[in-house]
């Protein structure tokens, strides 16, 4: 008996081997996922959150903290540098599991992100004829701040000190210390001190 893939095409063993590989290791993911999502996203100890994104995969430089409610995707993708805070219900997507994927998230020193920000990495090609999914690398530069319910799309590059205003809609990259607002964001300003050496300090208890 044949089988086919979920359009229709005849698979070789070889191929079904490797889509059984996929699946598995796709469900191994989804839990993952699940427990960092429900379960230890949601306990309210930095200390203890920390301990478990790590084990996880997660690189998390010394006193960076994620508060509470993250949505995390593909954890081993995900690079954090030191002293950067991370609000409530952050979406952080690491993803990398397209071969030759260039994805995966990196987030500089002293960076703040507020909450409910989702930086993503994947999406899918609406051109294709099957929209297939894109990977491509966010990288956010030391010192930037990131403003409450902000959306980073795939492939863009924040350049260190730069403003993103709450809400915004972030499709291109940023340059080092300029601001930008709106859907899709636009440059309205830039930083006036150029010698940023500031620390966030330490993140709110319990949460």
């Amino acid at each position: 008996m044949a089988i086919t893939d979920k359009d229709g095409n005849q698979l070789s063993a070889s191929q079904v081997i490797e889509k059984v590989l996929i699946r598995i290791k796709t469900i191994h993911l989804e839990l993952v996922t699940g427990l960092l999502w429900w379960l230890v996203g949601y306990i309210p100890s930095h200390h203890f959150r920390r301990f478990f994104y790590k084990l996880s995969g997660m690189k998390i430089g010394s006193k960076s903290t994620i508060h509470m409610g993250a949505r995390i995707y593909y954890p081993s993708g995900i690079e954090i540098g030191e002293d950067t805070l991370i609000g409530e219900k952050a979406t952080l997507d690491g993803r990398k599991q397209l071969k030759n994927s260039k994805g995966g998230l990196k987030i500089g020193n002293h960076v703040d992100i507020a909450s409910d920000v989702m930086i993503w990495t994947s999406q899918h090609d609406i051109h294709s004829e099957n929209m297939a999914t894109i990977e491509e690398k966010v990288t956010i530069g030391d010192y930037v701040f990131i403003g409450p319910r902000s959306i980073i799309m795939p492939g863009v590059t924040i350049g260190k000190g730069a403003i993103v205003a709450g809400g915004a809609v972030v499709t291109k990259d940023v340059a080092e210390m300029k601001i930008v607002a709106g859907v899709p964001a636009k440059e309205i300003g830039e930083r006036q001190s150029k010698n940023l050496n500031y620390k966030l300090g330490r993140p709110r208890l319990f949460q």
